[in-house]
Formats: C-alpha cells, structure tokens, sequence
C-alpha cells in the first residue's frame, strides 16, 4: 500500500494495493474443502465413486428386488404346467421360454433366485456372526481355551468342506433347513481363524488396556471396542462367502442333495437345463448366466468394500 502527500493535520489516504487482497482468497484457500464424514459415510462415499462396485451393488439389488416381487407380479405359477408351450424359445408371452414341462422360465428363474440367494445370505451371515464370536473369544483369552478352539478349527480344516456338506446332506436329508445347517458346520471356520488374528493384533493396544483400567468387563471389551473395529473385515469377508454359499447351494441341488422338488433354485434350473443341452441349450444357459452374474457382483462388490472399509485409506482421495 502507499501514501499520497497530505497537508498538515489531515489524515493521509491510503491508496490499498491490488496485491492486499490476495489474503482474502487465500483464507478461502484454508479452507477445509472436503466434508467431515462418519467412518461410514466415507466409506459410502467411497463405494459411490468405485463404478465396479457400485454397478455391482445396483446388480445385486436389481436381483433380490426380482426375486422378491417377479414371482408376486407374473401371471405363471413357478410349478404351473403348460403342455401346449413345452420347450418354448423367448417370446413376448415367456420371456425367458419355458422347459420340458411347459413352466415358465421367467418365473421359476426368480423363485430360484429367491430360495438362492436367501441360502446364501442366510448361511453367510450366520456363518460370520459364529466366526466372529469363536475367533474374538479365542483371540482375546489365549492361553489353553485358544489352544482347544485352534486344534478343533485345525481338524476341520484339514477335511474337505465340501465332502463334509454332503455327509451332512446325506444324513439330514434334502431341503432349506438341512442345506443351511451343512453350509454352516464348516463355514465359520474361515473367518474365526482371521478374526483371531486380528484381536490378538488388538488387544495390546492402548484403547483395550483403559478399558481394562476403567473395569470393562472383557465381553463388553469384545463386543464394543474390539469387534466394531473389525467389522470392516468382518462386511468384506461376508460379501465374499456369500458367492461361495450360493455356488455350493446350486451344486448340492444340481447333484441330487439339495432342493427337494417341486420347490426350485438356480441348481435345480441348471439340472434341469443338461438334459436338454443339446436341443434347447437356452434351458441351462439362463440360470447359469444369472449364477456367474451373481458371483461375479458380489466378488467384485467385495473388493470395493476392502478398499472402501480400510481406515487407513480414509482421506486420501
């Protein structure tokens, strides 16, 4: 800034210089440009901007919104007999044709997808809940309670889980019930043995000793201070066991030790679908593009959540 002359007494002009007022840009410039958001909603943030994942996401849901409300809405039922349109291509009347018995493809795909995809959740859930809770308790207590459960997880993983799941079908029998409780028997195992991992990483850190200092009891340690800090992992590892439930479900059925008819799944489908390969390869082709679509949604869903629930990439995009 600069002066002009004055007279005496008067108060001299301040001529302000254009370069004065680059503060107030600047002060704008300072200021905090990216938004405070929660854990989650970063992570959500972070979804959004991923396209595979989030086209995955859309994917997904796109599939449980049918499978809830296609079989509702269709003028078929999904065990409804038509003779007169047996082995039907696509048409405006059957949208994805029909099978050797006349049934709607459309509406069998969906109910399929129904009992499919709810297997899969269902079982991958339960199978995370149980996981978490034997790898936190094994983690966190050590000592001869750690060395029994690691043995025992040892054991069965060293049998084959699939071989396992048949014996349990075979015992039990076909049906929702049985399928669900065979994928579980073997499944935890998975996640109890990163879960472990993961609270014996923790446990030493400071958060858990002021916890202990201040009387925590170590099941509320557990679930309130080590548990929610590995639930990230936790989301991650489910969305990845969920394709593995779905593929065993639909490979149980297509063997003859799953989903007991007239009830359908995407295994049933695709059993059904071989016996007419060669004739109307349509039949196999249509419950095995909606199985790999799934999988490959949910795997690549998975490893936007791995990125998307990673603290330590929080704030550097």
């Amino acid at each position: 800034m600069t002066a002009k002359r004055c007279k005496c007494g008067e108060i001299p002009e301040v001529e302000v210089s254009r370069f004065e007022h680059i503060g107030k840009d600047q002060g704008e410039m300072e200021q905090i440009t990216r938004p405070n958001l929660s854990y989650w909603q970063d992570a959500w943030r972070r979804i959004k901007k991923n396209r595979v994942a989030f086209c995955s996401l859309l994917l997904i849901l796109l599939y449980v919104l049918l499978a809830i409300f296609a079989p509702i809405f269709s003028q078929y039922g999904f065990a409804e007999v038509d003779s007169s349109h047996m082995n039907e291509f696509f048409s405006a009347q059957h949208w994805l044709g029909t099978d050797s018995l006349g049934r709607d493809l459309w509406v069998r795909t969906w109910r399929g997808a129904r009992v499919s995809l709810s297997i899969g959740f269902i079982a991958a859930v339960l199978n995370a809940c149980i996981g978490a809770v034997i790898g936190g308790v094994s983690g966190y207590y050590g000592g001869k309670l750690d060395m029994v459960i690691m043995r025992i997880i040892d054991v069965l993983y060293g049998i084959p889980s699939l071989i396992v799941t048949i014996l349990v079908m075979v015992v039990l029998g076909s049906g929702i019930p049985s399928l669900i409780v065979a994928l579980i028997i073997v499944g935890w195992i998975g996640t109890a043995r990163f879960v472990r991992g993961e609270v014996l990483r923790l446990k030493e850190q400071d958060f858990v000793s002021a916890a202990k200092v201040l009387g925590v009891s170590n099941l509320k340690i557990i679930i309130k201070h080590i548990i929610p800090n590995i639930m990230g992992l936790i989301i991650t590892n489910l969305t990845m066991a969920v394709p593995n439930a779905i593929f065993r479900e639909a490979f149980l059925s297509y063997i003859g030790l799953g989903i007991a008819p007239p009830e359908c799944s995407w295994g049933i489908l695709a059993k059904e679908g071989v016996k007419m390969l060669r004739i109307k390869a349509y039949q196999l082709f249509v419950p095995a593009f909606f199985i790999c679509t799934t999988m490959l949604a949910l795997n690549l869903l998975g490893d936007g959540l791995r990125d998307a629930l990673d603290p330590k990439l929080r704030g550097t995009e």
